[in-house]
């Protein structure tokens, strides 16, 4: 019985990409280093401790990698533009709300990060909470984060499904032991337990997921394999 919902955040209910590398190449600007020869979004969908390791010999020796982060998230947060939604991730929020499941969101990106995005969508009333990388020792794909959204929730795993865009999300829940519901193009067969195109869909998912949980869903969502 599906009796909350756990979302991604980055790529799932915003599109936050412009704004990170925005913010990646603000805060290189400020420490002395250019990164204007990246491509646009060069690092979408990747750690940003992974973006440290890559990037980290461009750096004078002085700056580490906790100050360099910090930087990229004050850039982030003074990024004048507005951050664009995902369709149907608020609207979505609000029906799930009203029909009285509990629902937190669950971030690889730092405290500050995902409270500037949670109050950007004015998502704050109809969430129980948030956990963000700050909140654990390991992030994503490790099932940390979302073993402290279901103990925040006060459920157990197969009572929570989450909602990811990301393989690496994906595991996490997975790995934890929720319902997973893929969204978007960058997951394919076996990476969630159902997929789905557009978060309008999510009800929908969700009331069959009530049903049929561990059955295989129907309606054009395809099922996980075990494997």
């Amino acid at each position: 019985m599906i009796r909350a919902i756990a979302w991604d955040i980055d790529g799932t209910l915003v599109d936050s990409e412009p704004r990170h590398h925005r913010a990646l190449l603000a805060a290189s600007r400020a420490l002395g280093v250019a990164l204007d020869d990246l491509p646009d979004q060069a690092f979408r969908g990747v750690h940003m401790l992974d973006v440290w390791d890559v990037l980290k010999s461009r750096y004078p020796r002085h700056v580490g990698r906790e100050p360099w982060l910090e930087a990229i998230n004050r850039a982030y947060v003074a990024d004048a533009a507005p951050l664009v939604p995902i369709p149907g991730g608020r609207e979505v929020i609000q029906s799930l709300h009203a029909a009285g499941l509990s629902q937190v969101c669950v971030s690889n990106s730092n405290r500050v990060v995902v409270d500037a995005n949670i109050d950007a969508l004015g998502l704050a009333p109809y969430l129980a909470g948030s956990i963000s990388l700050d909140d654990v020792a390991c992030g994503k794909p490790d099932p940390e984060p979302y073993r402290r959204a279901c103990a925040m929730l006060g459920l157990s795993p197969h009572e929570v499904a989450a909602v990811e865009d990301s393989a690496t999300g994906a595991a996490s829940a997975r790995r934890a032991g929720l319902f997973v519901v893929g969204f978007g193009p960058d997951l394919g067969d076996g990476a969630a337990d159902g997929l789905c195109q557009s978060l309008f869909e999510i009800p929908r998912l969700l009331d069959e997921a009530r049903a049929l949980r561990p059955v295989a869903l129907r309606a054009g969502v395809r099922p996980a394999s075990d494997g």
